[in-house]
């Protein structure tokens, strides 16, 4: 009965742990883009500090690391309206580079694609990996730690400029 109740145990904690991971990832895709639309202009050291605040809210949860993309998309006034990116910056392993190239064509869902509007795109993600599967940096992986690499974990936010109609980064 007593190895029972302890996969009992284990499976609910891991499940309880999984769910509010999850949470997080949401809540900080949430956050990121609540915080730069919050701004009339802004640059690529701000935009990479309020990346690293999101990372930093997936902790103590550090079994792997997660990835944020913020991307601004400008959408023409064009008959045809085009939809494209004006700035981007990705949060990846702990380092922020540029993401995406400027005017690179991208979509948004069709409800949101209005002409002459501006909005910022922000992706979080994490590889969710159970407490079952970890193993220590620098020993081998065996098991069923070697045949799982974890669950996908992720959201997309839009959310539109709150101070100004575009959000210009400069050095982005």
């Amino acid at each position: 009965m007593a190895p029972l109740l302890f996969a009992l145990y284990f499976v609910t904690m891991e499940v309880s742990q999984a769910i509010e991971t999850n949470k997080k990832v949401h809540r900080v895709g949430s956050m990121v883009g609540d915080l730069i639309t919050q701004q009339q202009t802004i640059n690529a050291t701000e935009v990479d500090a309020i990346m690293k605040i999101g990372e930093s809210t997936l902790q103590p949860y550090n079994r792997s690391v997660g990835t944020i993309i913020v991307t601004a998309i400008e959408i023409t006034n064009d008959q045809t309206p085009k939809v494209q990116v004006a700035w981007s910056r990705k949060l990846v392993n702990g380092t922020a580079v540029n993401g995406l190239p400027k005017d690179t064509a991208t979509s948004v869902p069709e409800a949101l694609k209005i002409k002459g509007t501006y909005l910022i795109r922000v992706e979080s993600d994490l590889a969710y990996k159970p407490v079952i599967t970890w193993v220590a940096k620098d020993k081998p992986v065996l098991g069923l730690a070697a045949a799982f690499d974890g669950i996908s974990m992720s959201e997309t936010y839009h959310l539109r400029p709150r101070m100004s109609p575009t959000i210009p980064c400069t050095g982005c």
